[in-house]
């Protein structure tokens, strides 16, 4: 918007096309209306929307679990570390149910000696239980996998994960999407809390991640504005170039 502006201002002299200063006002004013409908929806009430999805948590040292800041693809966690995957409803990072065990290393990796150029991670694997489940679909038995991953030194969450539990499945946009084959379809779908039932397609998480992955919940303001931005900055560069003709 600020670029479309600043061409606003320039080329005061010469001729111009007619109907141009009308165009370049029109393509302005869709981006700016843009603009406003995606602010308007990022700050209207969530209506109990959350998503359903395989989180993602780590754990350094002994620390609680944390939500990660990055997915399991890029992560790369320390010899000691334990990492989380736990399958819930969640409308955001804040209230994503954590994996129930606690990250235990030395329960989990207490008979695992350490190897040269190796690390060892302790993984944890919560399926969540029946209300979050997809329609259909029923959590797998035990409702908790641990295991100590012993993988090289550089291995990602990932790496570590598979070697725990298989298989993994990940969508187009490598977001996690299944681990031991549950759930068997679908891919972080938004659904209505209140009674926890298909709502609309959501868009890619990350992942939490991500997979980001996608991380968790859906689109920020941020990105919804920033989306505007870029549209604002095409519609000032349609502009532009019908000035300069």
């Amino acid at each position: 918007m600020t670029t479309a502006a600043a061409g606003r201002g320039g080329r005061r002299h010469g001729a111009r096309p007619a109907g141009t200063r009308l165009g370049g006002a029109r393509v302005a004013g869709a981006a700016a209306g843009a603009l406003l409908t995606l602010t308007a929806v990022a700050a209207a009430p969530a209506q109990a929307a959350g998503y359903r999805y395989w989180s993602y948590w780590e754990s350094d040292g002994g620390k609680p679990w944390a939500y990660a800041t990055q997915g399991p693809a890029t992560a790369r966690p320390a010899d000691g570390d334990a990492i989380g995957f736990r399958f819930a409803i969640s409308s955001g990072t804040d209230d994503t149910s954590r994996p129930s065990p606690a990250p235990d290393f030395s329960v989990i990796c207490g008979d695992v000696a350490k190897k040269d150029g190796t690390k060892r991670v302790a993984v944890v694997v919560d399926f969540g239980g029946p209300a979050d489940a997809p329609p259909g679909e029923t959590p797998p038995k035990p409702p908790v996998e641990v295991g100590c991953a012993q993988v090289r030194e550089d291995a990602t969450s990932a790496e570590a994960l598979a070697t725990v539990v298989k298989p993994l499945r990940y969508d187009g946009a490598a977001m996690l999407c299944g681990i031991a084959g549950y759930p068997a379809r679908g891919c972080g779908e938004q659904v209505d809390t209140t009674g926890k039932t298909p709502a609309s397609a959501a868009p890619t998480a990350a992942a939490p991640s991500g997979d980001g992955e996608k991380g968790g919940g859906g689109p920020s303001l941020g990105v919804l504005v920033g989306g505007a931005a870029v549209l604002a900055l095409g519609g000032a560069a349609v502009w532009k170039a019908r000035h300069r003709g």
